[in-house]
């Protein structure tokens, strides 16, 4: 499995407005500038974000983008679901039940279901606000003396 520039970078714009979260709304021009994303791209992204649980828009002059939510109430799983589709690593993982004529006899389905538990598992566990407190924790151990 490999997960696309498009799901990256929507985890890269969701980071970004979760660290400016008391911003109120962003400008795609800002989050493209500081993300080193174009602006453009990011507007194929937003497209896809813009549902009224995940992403909260305002057009005009103050317009720009923020969260529905708190950073804690999205998981890495979620948006890379909405950007990527499933994380299975192979298209029987993703199956229950199994619609494959061979599942009965495959002695490397139970493999594939496991790994595919296990992403699931991990990016579902990992959150927007534990990014942001893990970057934050990596530039405060970060003294140069």
């Amino acid at each position: 499995m490999k997960i696309s520039t498009k799901g990256r970078y929507a985890l890269r714009l969701m980071t970004d407005l979760a660290a400016h979260a008391d911003e109120g709304y962003i400008p795609l021009k800002d989050i493209s500038e500081r993300q080193e994303i174009s602006k453009k791209y990011l507007e194929q992204i937003i497209a896809i974000l813009n549902k009224p649980d995940i992403i909260r828009a305002n057009r005009g002059a103050q317009g720009g983008y923020k969260l529905a939510k708190a950073p804690s109430q999205y998981t890495v799983g979620d948006i890379l679901r909405l950007t990527e589709g499933s994380l299975a690593p192979v298209e029987c993982a993703e199956q229950n039940p199994v619609d494959c004529p061979r599942s009965t006899d495959c002695p490397t389905l139970p493999v594939w279901q496991h790994l595919s538990k296990i992403i699931n598992d991990y990016l579902d566990s990992v959150t927007l606000q534990d990014i942001l407190d893990d970057q934050q924790a990596r530039y405060t151990d970060n003294y140069v003396i």
